[in-house]
């Protein structure tokens, strides 16, 4: 019995989202070592708060590049074919169920109906509700922190000193300013009890936080926080954020200060910080230090550390390297654009009437041996091609012959029914690449790029076979409605002789397919063929009396042991072709 997986859109991104994580986690790891190495040899960034909060973007970028469509392109790690995954593990699991269900047939019957989900899509959609679910906590903390000092602010009492708003609370809390739209900054009503120049300075270091726009840093550093909750780098390089503000601070408050101003700082600062018993996440506090990071701050105060520009500049690159080395070295999914690939599309030649479109009918892949309809009517419509049998070319050991059939002699006809590579490559490269080119771009084929591989010069020969030329199968019936009507600029003898190859077969319904199939591997990061997928194609037209439909189909599915192409047709003659008569 068989046992497969089907995959939702849910399972999809749910898998893309759980790789996305552990590769944010992985970058929150590199950019803290590099931050901490930086702090080691270069003092200075820990008062940069734009240190900080780029190394925060470092993380998302790492996150959301992974998401990105042909992302997984830059990736030098193999990608994680899910697909073959599922299915060992899926296997597993029936067996599992098949042994507990014993030999009820009802149990196996069940068993047959259902794919049975394994452990990793359980896993992934598990994660999107835990995520989920942390995301909410953390803005539920958000909104209480908000409350708390929205509170805070509605029992003191206004006061009109400051250039912004100001209000004092019988609270042991320290000097905070707050709010992103409406600053107000709260002051202790135990300030009264400082010397006026302690005061003066503590009110001055909250008012620079405010001329420095501290508050939009800061939130910025919350809101990424909050959305990567799950990260506890996202929370150190936060801390080091507020950090390097209280800093960069300091420094502007205390510039050109005598002696004895600094060491009234440092005592204010040590006073505050032992009558003050709270601290409030969303807020810019003169406190906000821990007793164990208040001697580093009151040092920094007395000898105050400078940093130059090129503190920066080795920051950014350390920065720069741990993103492209989180993006090219964490595995993708392989295949994620189009893990199901499948189109199946028909069109009314004289209308242009849509009668099926189901699928991913806009994706494009490479045209293959489909390619070949193109090359018969450039071949005739320019004379390389004769007729039926003519020319002849001889094969040579030279030629691409990874199929025995194509080890012999051939002709237009062999040419088509084998769907000879050589045979096609001959004629485009007696057409030459400008010749070619203009066919190519009068026809509005796919994408129009026979550049062929990149840096190898072999457009003429190579575009089509996984390489340049790209089309979907909307393209394709856009493409041989033009041949049925008759609207591409070429000979009336190209259409025949191209039409007469083909080779129609008439089914049993009375209507005669022309059509031709293509088969090809998707190209892998490194280039190469994958080994695992082929593309199928299957193309023409189809018709009945005074009726003609141009149909396309195409899909991406598992290597098999008969070619994709066929069984692309198959499944069309099969399913669809039968039902021509009631489109």
């Amino acid at each position: 019995m068989a046992i497969s997986t089907t995959f939702t859109g849910i399972d999809l991104l749910a898998f893309q989202f759980l790789l996305a994580s552990l590769g944010c986690v992985a970058a929150g790891l590199s950019v803290w070592a590099v931050t901490a190495l930086c702090r080691r040899w270069l003092p200075g960034i820990a008062a940069q708060r734009s240190v900080w909060l780029l190394a925060q973007c470092t993380i998302v970028a790492a996150f959301v590049l992974v998401l990105m469509p042909q992302g997984e392109r830059l990736h030098l790690l193999p990608p994680i074919d899910i697909e073959t995954f599922s299915a060992e593990s899926a296997a597993i699991d029936h067996a599992a169920q098949v042994s507990t269900a014993g030999t009820s047939q009802t149990a196996g019957a069940a068993d047959e109906d259902r794919a049975p989900r394994n452990y990793l899509t359980w896993a992934a959609q598990a994660w999107l509700l835990i995520y989920a679910a942390g995301l909410g906590h953390a803005l539920l903390q958000l909104l209480h922190s908000r409350r708390a000092l929205q509170a805070l602010a509605s029992a003191g009492d206004r006061t009109a000193t400051q250039p912004v708003d100001t209000i004092e609370i019988d609270a042991p809390i320290s000097p905070m300013l707050f709010g992103l739209l409406r600053p107000r900054l709260l002051l202790p009503r135990h300030l009264h009890n400082f010397a006026d120049d302690q005061r003066q300075l503590i009110v001055e270091h909250e008012l620079t936080h405010w001329r420095r726009r501290d508050l939009h840093w800061a939130n910025a550093g919350i809101v990424l926080q909050t959305l990567f909750w799950f990260n506890p780098f996202m929370r150190l390089l936060r801390r080091q954020l507020s950090w390097a503000q209280e800093l960069g601070c300091d420094r502007d408050v205390l510039h050109g200060r005598p002696p004895a101003q600094r060491k009234a700082y440092a005592a204010a600062l040590i006073a505050q910080l032992k009558l003050q018993q709270t601290c409030m996440p969303t807020a810019l506090a003169f406190g906000n230090v821990t007793p164990d990071s208040v001697a580093g701050r009151i040092a920094l105060i007395r000898a105050p550390s400078r940093t130059s520009r090129w503190t920066r500049i080795a920051t950014v690159a350390g920065l720069a390297a741990v993103l492209a080395a989180s993006l090219t070295l964490q595995p993708s999914l392989a295949s994620q654009d189009n893990m199901q690939l499948s189109c199946t599309a028909l069109m009314d030649a004289a209308t242009g009437q849509r009668l099926r479109y189901d699928g991913q009918c806009e994706e494009r892949a490479t045209p293959a041996s489909t390619f070949n309809i193109v090359v018969a009517l450039m071949g005739y419509d320019s004379g390389i091609l004769v007729d039926e049998h003519t020319p002849l070319l001889p094969y040579k050991a030279s030629y691409a012959s990874w199929n025995k059939e194509w080890q012999t002699d051939t002709d237009p006809s062999s040419w088509i029914i084998n769907s000879t590579v050589w045979y096609a490559q001959q004629v485009t490269t007696q057409l030459g690449q400008q010749r070619f080119q203009r066919y190519i771009d009068s026809f509005g084929y796919g994408n129009r790029d026979v550049s062929g591989d990149a840096g190898e010069h072999n457009g003429l020969t190579q575009s089509w076979i996984g390489s340049s030329l790209q089309i979907s199968p909307a393209e394709q019936l856009a493409f041989l409605r033009k041949i049925v009507t008759r609207q591409l600029p070429i000979s009336d003898q190209a259409y025949a002789m191209t039409t007469r190859i083909l080779h129609p077969q008439t089914l049993a319904n009375g209507w005669t397919i022309y059509g031709k199939t293509g088969t090809a591997a998707p190209a892998q990061v490194n280039g190469r063929d994958d080994e695992n997928r082929q593309y199928g194609w299957y193309v023409g037209w189809a018709t009945k009396g005074t009726r003609t439909i141009v149909f396309a189909r195409m899909t991406l599915d598992h290597r098999q042991q008969t070619y994709a192409g066929p069984r692309a047709k198959q499944s069309f003659l099969r399913d669809v072709a039968s039902q021509l008569d009631k489109l």
